[in-house]
C-alpha cells in the first residue's frame, strides 16, 4: 500500500491483516516503487494525492517494471469524477475505489490478483 495519511494506512493495514493479509506500507510513491520491487506483491493499493510523485505517476513506473506487470494496481483515492477514473485507467491502474474505502471494496479487487505458486514449494495459507 502507498498511502502518505499515516491514519488512513495503518486503519488499512490493520483490517487487511485481520483478513490474512501481508501488507507492506510506503508513504511515498518513491519509496513505494522500491518496495514494489522488492517484494513483487500481488496487489498495490495506492493513492493518487502523493507528496512530491503522485499516484498516476507511481502506476506508470511501476507498469514499466518486468516483474510487477502482473500486478493488480488499485486506486485508492478520493478523486471519485469520470475524468479520475479515466486518468487512473490511462495510467495503468486496474481498478478505482473512492476513500472512503470498504475493507470488501478492497477485499473484492483484491480478488482480481492472478493466483501465483509460492517459492520453493511452500503452501499458502
Amino acid at each position: 500500500m502507498i498511502e502518505d495519511n499515516l491514519d488512513a494506512a495503518e486503519s488499512l493495514q490493520l483490517a487487511l491483516e485481520l483478513e490474512g493479509h501481508e501488507v507492506a506500507v510506503a508513504h511515498d510513491g518513491p519509496k513505494g516503487i522500491e518496495r514494489a520491487r522488492e517484494l513483487t506483491p500481488e496487489v498495490v493499493l495506492c493513492d493518487i494525492g502523493l507528496p512530491d510523485m503522485d499516484g498516476y505517476a507511481v502506476a506508470k513506473a511501476l507498469r514499466r517494471e518486468p516483474g510487477l506487470r502482473d500486478t493488480v494496481l488499485v486506486a485508492l483515492t478520493g478523486y471519485a469524477l469520470p475524468e479520475d477514473q479515466r486518468r487512473a485507467a490511462e495510467a495503468g491502474f486496474d481498478a478505482h475505489l473512492t476513500k472512503p474505502a470498504t475493507v470488501e471494496g478492497v477485499q473484492e479487487v483484491m480478488g482480481r490478483a492472478p493466483l501465483r505458486t509460492p517459492p520453493h514449494g511452500l503452501v499458502s495459507p
